[in-house]
């Protein structure tokens, strides 16, 4: 249940920047399982990338459920499991599993952009997106897409 009086206390966190942060968790919480998956299955130098991008997930994961949770609201629970774009047999599926990770992580952190109008929120969403192209740019680079860098990240 939410406690309007602490949402309303906090300015510019109003519902739709509460639904984008709940929106932005869920793919942080997919993103987390999809890199679980992928380690098992790539070599060990891609597989310590993917460790040190599912640890940036991890964490700003943990700090959108300690938001969401002052906010009042109850952060949204991961998945117990999640359906992949294609099936994960071997490093090539697996990488490609992180770029749509980070493909999905990354419209979700464009539409908290879009979603809010609290400054503070907007420059976080976009740090958060510059970082999620770095990683996806290597992902989409180990598995041969092109162009590495996505020309509009989150679309």
């Amino acid at each position: 249940m939410t406690d309007r009086r602490a949402v309303a206390s906090v300015p510019g966190y109003d519902d739709a920047t509460i639904a984008a942060l709940q929106d932005v968790l869920a793919a942080e919480h997919a993103a987390v399982w999809a890199y679980t998956l992928a380690i098992a299955f790539l070599p060990a130098d891609e597989a310590d990338q993917a460790r040190a991008d599912a640890e940036a997930h991890r964490k700003l994961r943990a700090a959108l459920e300690a938001t969401v949770s002052q906010l009042g609201e109850r952060p949204v629970a991961a998945q117990p499991a999640y359906t992949t774009p294609q099936p994960v047999v071997d490093a090539e599926s697996a990488g490609a599993l992180a770029e749509a990770a980070e493909t999905d992580t990354m419209v979700a952190w464009r539409s908290v952009m879009q979603r809010t109008t609290t400054r503070d929120v907007r420059a976080g969403a976009l740090e958060t997106l510059a970082a999620s192209t770095v990683r996806c740019s290597r992902w989409r680079a180990a598995v041969g897409s092109a162009p590495a860098i996505p020309a509009f990240p989150g679309q």
